[in-house]
């Protein structure tokens, strides 16, 4: 028997809902009679919901105190915001359940839970309704309904802020950060350690959006180390336009910059040092890659903690000053890397590989009494696949 497995992500409000999408989809092929359906939540309102949306990344990109001031309101009222967005998406939420008939339904938003269990709760539609926090310290109550069949948590502090905020414990599922595996080294069963007697390459990014002292950080390892620097300036057009005038001249071949890509993973792979903001999905994605982390800042509210929850696992260092970053990297690299070498070794054993595939397999049976058709398949069977992406 066929199970559906409908998802309710976001194409717009920065990168990190959608990379967890995309870690779980591709893993679905590891089992029989699974389809899974994608909408973009955004998507099922009206163009004031789209706009919302999209205003996310201009919004933080331009003005951190303002989304600090949002998501404060949001998380003190969010009985205001599930009615609002009940409003907007009920309809073409209806029909969407109308046409592909879930047997679960997985979000990976915060702005679509409360609302969506309230739209089922009142047309008395009985569907198992799983979260997926996306944030890793600091949970809006968004996250958080006690409706909800199960909330899965990527850390044990996210956990206990849920317990914090009156979800029963039972209620809570600790399994990790779904990361897409093509972030995870193939072929190196050692740590690929530094050496100084090659010249560090190093990899500025700050999330799909872009924002950050990118200029004065590559100027400071460009200056005062024997590095490359690749950057990446996310979507953020003018910002990679601003970046190639300052830094090409004076320093050619040394420095790459790039707008947004897809192929981020190469770029952290073939790097020593990610200087990058506190964004969830790329920290995982970085300690996946098992590159080093320079925390350079967080956005407020949701990753307001992250930057300290890297250090406290030695999964990274903080240097919120760009004028700090000579120290920090020197220190580094003391004694032919000794704390960069220490670094690279705790992420390895951090880092939960099979989180993607463990938390589809919970989802799975969740909605499988039987369980019959959660066993992966051979490479023989997936024939039986039905992978579709509503957007």
């Amino acid at each position: 028997m066929e199970k559906t497995l409908l998802i309710i992500s976001s194409e717009h409000t920065g990168h990190g809902h959608k990379s967890i999408t995309e870690a779980l989809c591709e893993k679905v092929k590891s089992f029989n009679r699974v389809n899974i359906h994608v909408v973009d939540g955004f998507s099922l309102g009206n163009l004031l919901l789209s706009k919302i949306g999209e205003a996310y990344g201009p919004l933080t990109r331009n003005s951190e105190t303002l989304w600090k001031m949002i998501w404060k309101l949001s998380a003190e009222k969010p009985s205001i915001v599930n009615h609002f967005f009940e409003g907007l998406i009920k309809d073409h939420f209806l029909q969407l359940l109308h046409d592909i008939k879930p047997d679960m339904i997985l979000s990976v938003h915060p702005n679509f839970n409360g609302s969506i269990l309230n739209i089922l709760e009142k047309q008395k539609v009985k569907i198992p309704f799983i979260t997926l926090i996306a944030d890793l310290v600091n949970i809006s109550p968004l996250w958080l309904d006690k409706r909800a069949e199960t909330i899965i948590c990527p850390t044990f502090e996210a956990q206990f802020k849920c317990i914090d905020l009156g979800i029963p414990l039972q209620k809570i599922k600790v399994i990790g950060f779904p990361v897409r595996s093509r972030f995870f080294r193939k072929s190196d069963p050692q740590p690929k350690l530094y050496r100084k007697e090659k010249p560090l390459k190093c990899l500025i990014m700050s999330g799909g959006e872009g924002v950050g002292n990118m200029e004065k950080i590559a100027k400071s390892l460009l200056n005062h180390f024997n590095c490359t620097v690749k950057i990446a300036a996310g979507r953020n057009e003018k910002l990679k336009a601003k970046l190639t005038r300052a830094l090409k001249p004076p320093y050619g071949d040394r420095v790459e910059i790039y707008g947004f890509t897809k192929n981020i993973q190469d770029l952290m792979l073939q790097s020593d040092i990610a200087f990058t903001r506190g964004s969830p999905n790329v920290m995982f994605e970085a300690i996946a890659a098992n590159t080093p982390l320079i925390i350079t800042g967080a956005l407020p509210g949701q990753e307001e903690d992250n930057p300290a929850f890297a250090e406290i696992f030695n999964l990274g260092v903080v240097c919120k000053n760009p004028k700090e970053i000579r120290l920090t990297v020197t220190n580094l690299l003391e004694n032919n890397g000794e704390k960069l070498n220490k670094i690279i070794n705790s992420q390895r054993k951090f880092i939960h590989a099979n989180a993607a595939e463990d938390i589809l397999t919970f989802i799975l049976r969740h909605g499988d009494g039987s369980h019959a058709s959660l066993k992966p398949k051979s490479p023989a069977k997936q024939d039986n696949l039905q992978f579709l992406i509503y957007s």
